[in-house]
């Protein structure tokens, strides 16, 4: 999978940089988990029926620590306003592209398909969308302001003004960045359970719905249908 990309939204992506452990080394993440778990008292595999079951085990009664010995690298493109809500998790570690040494192209801004509603009874939440004509008139007029505001942008660059400043022309919950993270399966859980839920918002949750299906399913299968039966399922009960 290392390598693998998949598109999301209208300009964005997400990418498998890395993953420990190495397939090159074949074992597997959900063994890798089995076996930090056993060396607690200096266990060893049990085969393959023992070795699930352990792995229940640790998800269901909330025995962290050997999830955290399986790691992800990602890159991902994306607009700011994604990058955000991605921030809040602080055990992911991050870096970001800098417009500072970087220069914005043009139509680097999110267009979203469909403008949202505000939800009635949640403050952070949207519901339903706007009218096709409204549709179309809200993306005329954003498409309007990128082309002005990147204008500006290259106009302040051709003056000589550096890029740290000239990109405050920029729109800058639309802009799109890219970044490199880093996570264990253990956090990576707590972040698709939070984002992955239907009242995140949009842009993060195909995000994390991506990562879940392309890249951890994937890679943790065991782990993943323990984490479907014992904390998504049982939430939504």
């Amino acid at each position: 999978m290392i390598g693998k990309r998949v598109d999301i939204l209208d300009k964005g992506c997400i990418e498998l940089v890395d993953l420990m452990p190495h397939p090159d080394t074949e074992i597997s993440g959900d063994l890798a988990i089995v076996n930090a778990a056993r060396v607690s008292f200096l266990g060893e595999n049990k085969g393959e029926e023992r070795d699930k079951k352990l792995l229940f085990y640790l998800l269901r009664n909330q025995h962290t620590s050997p999830f955290e010995m399986v790691e992800f690298k990602f890159r991902l493109r994306a607009p700011v306003l994604t990058f955000w809500q991605l921030v809040r998790h602080r055990t992911l570690s991050i870096n970001m592209q800098s417009g500072r040494y970087t220069p914005f192209e043009e139509g680097d801004f999110y267009v979203p398909d469909v403008w949202r509603k505000q939800s009635t009874d949640n403050k952070q939440a949207s519901e339903g969308a706007v009218s096709a004509d409204e549709n179309t008139d809200f993306n005329d007029k954003l498409l309007a302001h990128y082309e002005r505001g990147f204008a500006l942008y290259s106009e302040a660059l051709e003056s000589g003004v550096s890029r740290e400043m000239a990109r405050l022309f920029l729109p800058g919950f639309a802009v799109y960045y890219t970044g490199v993270i880093k996570v264990d399966a253990h956090n990576l859980m707590r972040f698709l359970r939070l984002r992955m839920a239907s009242d995140a918002q949009y842009e993060i949750r195909v995000y994390a719905q991506a990562i879940y299906k392309h890249f951890f399913q994937p890679a943790l299968p065991w782990t993943a249908e323990a984490f479907q039966q014992y904390v998504l399922d049982a939430e939504r009960t």
